[in-house]
């Protein structure tokens, strides 16, 4: 018998997208945060992994073998696909509580869509339901059930629970860490890294893991949903991280680096301490990170370079400045532009996320962000449509026009879930035709730029009809 079983439940068996066109598995990252904690505190504690696992099966017998006192469900609340709340992992995580509630254990959840929904998982026998940031809260409530304390839960911040009167009862919200250097590092031993190493070389030829800098965003993105840290933002020093990315090149030898911060380097002066501390303990790996096109500017993008840094990912979002301001983003379509440019002249490929479909984005709009992408030529981009998750902005302005689906479930789903300008199957294929034709004009493919530029046209074609069908029945009704 173990004390605790942590575990996640992220099987990219259950993302058509992930399995079969992306396969870039990274262990979770704060699933092994949690796991460095509870065992700082005395804990023995195993990880069931499910990321490369075929099935589930693995995690009922895992869960035998190990025999815990404690199972607590934790999903790498850093990794985007999480933030996505995706319903193949409620599902997944409602199945694997039910293992843990049928043997007498006590299970509890910490995930985004959890935070977001704890009543769900509440109903299904889950005990307790993280609320906000984990790490210290999963260390004080696996106290208080581990060691029979005579402290009343519900004064233990940032959880959630049936009470007594077989209600729910959350105690209020926990502050967020500002020490970020006091956490120990992730429990990367637990992982079967090699195992990692193989799936990464047999599809890309390389192998890629994941670090984190920062934790949380404090911009007001309307669509951004924000479930554990808020809008707060707190950093890593660059010595805490060279000294982390120094150990992983020891011990792990990756090939690259994936910085899941939501942006990386904002700090003003920390991008280029990092670059001094990094190549001081020679610990330079080549890295990819997402940041916004305002931070960018000549002296970050030569610190990147020296750092090593080979591909920033930008919230591009849209080629049009009225769609950019209702998003509250913040950032301007000339700043989209000059951060390509800064970006490419320092050989750092450049990409794009795009997203289509926002309330009140016009034709027009739709035509600015393709210009957009077709002038400034990222060296790839990430096609979305607009996702309404509760606790946003957005999510307020169209809650009355959501259908019976609340969530995709899976990562290639890019339905439009509200009433959108146009249908689900229209953004489908003007993400495809986009990827497309960026593909032709980079030269990655060999398809005729003409016979885009009619495929184009009928996309225009396409939703002028369908605005006009839409007016008729308007009027009709």
């Amino acid at each position: 018998m173990v004390d605790i079983l942590l575990a996640h439940a992220f099987y990219i068996t259950n993302d058509t997208k992930q399995r079969e066109e992306k396969f870039r598995p990274y262990p979770p990252l704060a699933t092994l945060y949690a796991a460095s904690i509870l065992r700082d505190s005395g804990y023995e504690v195993a990880l069931y992994d499910a990321t490369l696992e075929q099935n589930e099966d693995s995690f009922q017998e895992i869960f035998n073998d190990v025999n815990p006192r404690l199972l607590i469900i934790y999903e790498d609340n850093f990794n985007f696909l999480s933030k996505m709340c995706l319903t193949h992992v409620r599902e997944a995580t409602l199945r694997m509580a039910k293992t843990g509630k049928d043997a007498g254990t006590s299970v509890i959840v910490c995930s985004s869509d959890a935070s977001d929904d704890p009543s769900t998982y509440l109903a299904c026998g889950v005990d307790y339901v993280i609320l906000g940031e984990g790490d210290v809260t999963v260390k004080e409530l696996s106290d208080n059930l581990l060691q029979q304390s005579s402290m009343d839960i519900g004064t233990i911040p940032g959880i959630a629970y049936i009470n007594g009167d077989r209600d729910i009862s959350q105690s209020p919200r926990r502050m967020n860490l500002r020490d970020l250097d006091s956490i120990p590092f992730p429990a990367r031993d637990l992982v079967d890294i090699e195992n990692y190493r193989d799936a990464w070389e047999s599809v890309h030829g390389y192998f890629s893991m994941s670090m984190v800098t920062t934790r949380g965003c404090p911009y007001a993105c309307t669509w951004c949903a924000k479930p554990i840290w808020g809008k707060s933002y707190a950093v890593r020093s660059p010595e805490n991280v060279a000294e982390e990315q120094a150990l992983l090149k020891q011990h792990c030898s990756p090939d690259h680096i994936w910085f899941m911060d939501d942006i990386f380097g904002l700090k003003p002066g920390w991008i280029e301490r990092y670059s001094l501390e990094v190549n001081a303990r020679e610990a330079n790996i080549p890295f990819m990170i997402q940041t916004r096109a305002d931070l960018m500017n000549p002296e970050v993008v030569k610190s990147l370079a020296d750092a090593n840094c080979e591909e920033v990912w930008l919230g591009a979002e849209s080629g049009s400045q009225s769609v950019l301001d209702s998003m509250k983003k913040g950032i301007t379509v000339e700043q989209i532009h000059e951060a390509r440019r800064l970006l490419g002249n320092e050989g750092i490929r450049t990409c794009f996320f795009i997203q289509f479909g926002y309330p009140g984005e016009t034709l027009e709009d739709i035509s600015l962000t393709v210009d957009l992408v077709r002038s400034a030529l990222p060296d790839n981009i990430g096609v979305s449509v607009s996702y309404p998750l509760p606790g946003t902005e957005f999510h307020e302005l169209v809650m009355n026009e959501i259908n019976e689906k609340t969530h995709w479930n899976e990562s290639n789903d890019l339905e439009i879930m509200f009433e959108g300008a146009y249908d689900s199957s229209y953004y489908r294929k003007l993400g495809k035709f986009l990827h497309r034709d960026l593909d032709a004009r980079l030269g990655i493919s060999n398809e005729d730029l003409n016979v885009l530029q009619c495929e184009w046209e009928q996309l225009v074609d396409s939703a002028r009809n369908y605005e006009a069908t839409a007016s008729e029945t308007s009027n009709t009704v």
